[in-house]
């Protein structure tokens, strides 16, 4: 038997290196950001994206494929704000609620599947992220707009081509028939879609059309829901999402920009009238048609003034000119004398005879 002796108490006790760094790799491996990518600094998408789940650029880096059924299935894949947003503000000691803007562009391939969605997810959202259902079968709260491509009687769907507006459900509280536009959603087809709320109103409008075509006037889908009671002071994360199911349908988004926007106090503070923004685009056209006659008056009005101001300059020319008059001085050695007149005599030819006038 040997004997070592240890003069030291380290020696009694391994070395913690190892050991810390072996959890620090477990805790990155259970992180549940680690399979979050992010993307590039790309125009179409800013650099304020991540990829989650099956998302990946494809080889030309055009377009970000989100479900790549391949891979798995069902297949799901994430494209998210990483930054995450608040639908209140803080501004002078009160709250302020925010609106929000987007658009993307986007197709899917003509196969049976859930399509795409535009979502509004909680933050903790990626470490419940799971593969079925746009990835929030785990979520009890949650808004997405879904641009549905399959029918499923236990969701309620009404066809395989419509959007909807979910509220805390996959059953859609609203739907609106993307075949009303002569589009369909899994054609293949580059798609442009416009998402717009407004917290004043408590209104969220979908806009749809094939891509190249200017921005519709009227919305395909609208909803009341009042996100900021939803939400109240959480931060929120905004993604699209797409799940392929049990096919092999792929989902692939071109661009996206989002964007908040500050709701002034005042036109907060007074009391919503929904007829009132249900016809507020109608009111906009009549604003613009009143303007235009507004303009149109205008001009009728500055040349009749124009014409009243002519008449009365030359009326008062014309009584300046009159009244004007012109003296004639004579003068007092002047004596009028009476016109003295010459006589000459007159041959008259009378016949064939020459007189001379006396007769």
């Amino acid at each position: 038997m040997s004997n070592i002796t240890c003069r030291s108490s380290n020696c009694l006790m391994p070395n913690p290196f190892p050991l810390l760094l072996l959890l620090l790799l477990i805790c990155m491996l259970s992180s549940p950001l680690h399979f979050a990518q992010s993307l590039p600094n790309k125009p179409q998408f800013g650099s304020n994206v991540v990829l989650i789940g099956d998302a990946k650029f494809t080889a030309d880096n055009s377009c970000v494929q989100l479900t790549h059924p391949e891979i798995s299935s069902p297949s799901s894949g994430f494209l998210l704000q990483k930054k995450p947003i608040k639908l209140f503000t803080l501004h002078s000691k009160s709250r302020r609620p925010i609106s929000f803007s987007t658009d993307f562009t986007f197709s899917i391939s003509p196969h049976d599947g859930d399509g795409l969605a535009f979502l509004l997810v909680p933050r903790s959202f990626p470490s419940r992220f799971s593969g079925e259902s746009f990835g929030v079968l785990r979520e009890n709260r949650f808004l997405g707009v879904e641009f549905d491509t399959l029918v499923d009687d236990n969701l309620g769907d009404t066809n395989a081509n419509h959007v909807g507006v979910d509220v805390s459900s996959l059953v859609s509280a609203e739907t609106g028939n993307v075949s009303s536009l002569n589009l369909v959603l899994n054609s293949g087809v580059k798609l442009h879609a416009w998402i717009d709320y407004d917290s004043s109103s408590k209104r969220i409008e979908i806009r749809l059309s094939k891509y190249g075509s200017s921005r519709p006037y009227s919305p395909l889908l609208a909803h009341r829901v009042d996100l900021g009671e939803m939400w109240k002071n959480e931060e929120v994360l905004v993604g699209l999402g797409s799940t392929s199911g049990n096919s092999m349908q792929i989902s692939n988004v071109y661009s996206w920009k989002f964007r908040t926007r500050i709701v002034p106090e005042w036109l907060h503070s007074r009391p919503l009238d929904p007829q009132t923004f249900s016809h507020s685009e109608e009111k906009l056209a009549h604003k613009k048609k009143t303007c235009a006659l507004g303009v149109l008056w205008g001009l009728v009005f500055m040349t009749g003034c124009g014409a009243l101001l002519a008449l009365i300059v030359l009326f008062l020319w014309a009584l300046f000119e009159n009244s004007s008059e012109t003296v004639l001085t004579i003068p007092s050695n002047f004596k009028a004398r009476p016109q003295e007149f010459r006589y000459e005599k007159i041959n008259v030819v009378v016949g064939d005879n020459l007189t001379d006038g006396k007769n």
